[in-house]
């Protein structure tokens, strides 16, 4: 499998969703039960220190969980999106926002940009209330917000005109444009306007 995604980064999601996507609702959600729970059986029982080979250098344990828990979070948007609902937020996006800060530099590699040298830092506005500090305690910028916005964001879910998020300095601003959680290209991301705001 791993293989097949190397040699195919950019087609191998849509290609191996194929067969699933022909499945029945209840037999693929079946699947998905399965898959879900041979996943947590893997990370727990995985030895300290594996690494796991992705797109890029292999990723430690715990950060293989917390991509996987970005891509659910990430993808049940999408359903969410595509159904005209909504759902309620919880402190496990606090995951996302800790891997959209890891993957910062990431963001503009893959779009072909030198990785930014500014320090930015987040303080974000739990779904429970409380304040999330993250990021260089030193950087001078800052993101500022709802922190299920700025995972909408970073995912590219939303456009960050459609959110409250405010950024100061110039390399803030430009992170909120550029920036992905995932692996891959950036794709088209979303239009300004295209969902409204909450």
């Amino acid at each position: 499998m791993v293989e097949a995604a190397l040699a195919d980064p950019e087609g191998y999601v849509d290609t191996a969703a194929a067969p699933l996507a022909a499945l029945p609702p209840g037999a693929l959600l079946g699947r998905w039960c399965e898959a879900s729970a041979a996943l947590r059986s893997a990370l727990l029982d995985a030895p300290a220190g594996t690494r796991v080979p992705w797109f890029g250098p292999p990723m430690s344990v715990p950060s293989k969980a917390t991509a996987r828990l970005m891509e659910t979070w990430a993808h049940g948007q999408d359903v969410v999106d595509a159904l005209g609902t909504t759902r309620r937020p919880t402190d496990r996006l606090r995951h996302v926002v800790h891997l959209a800060l890891r993957t910062r530099s990431y963001s503009y590699l893959a779009r072909g940009l030198p990785a930014p040298v500014t320090e930015v830092r987040v303080e974000l506005t739990a779904p429970d209330g409380g304040l999330w500090r993250m990021g260089p305690d030193g950087a001078e910028e800052v993101v500022r917000g709802d922190a299920e916005e700025f995972c909408l964001v970073l995912t590219r879910r939303r456009h960050p005109a459609d959110t409250s998020l405010t950024a100061e300095g110039p390399a803030a601003r430009e992170w909120l444009e550029v920036g992905q959680t995932y692996a891959g290209g950036p794709g088209q991301g979303r239009r300004p306007g295209q969902f409204p705001r909450r």
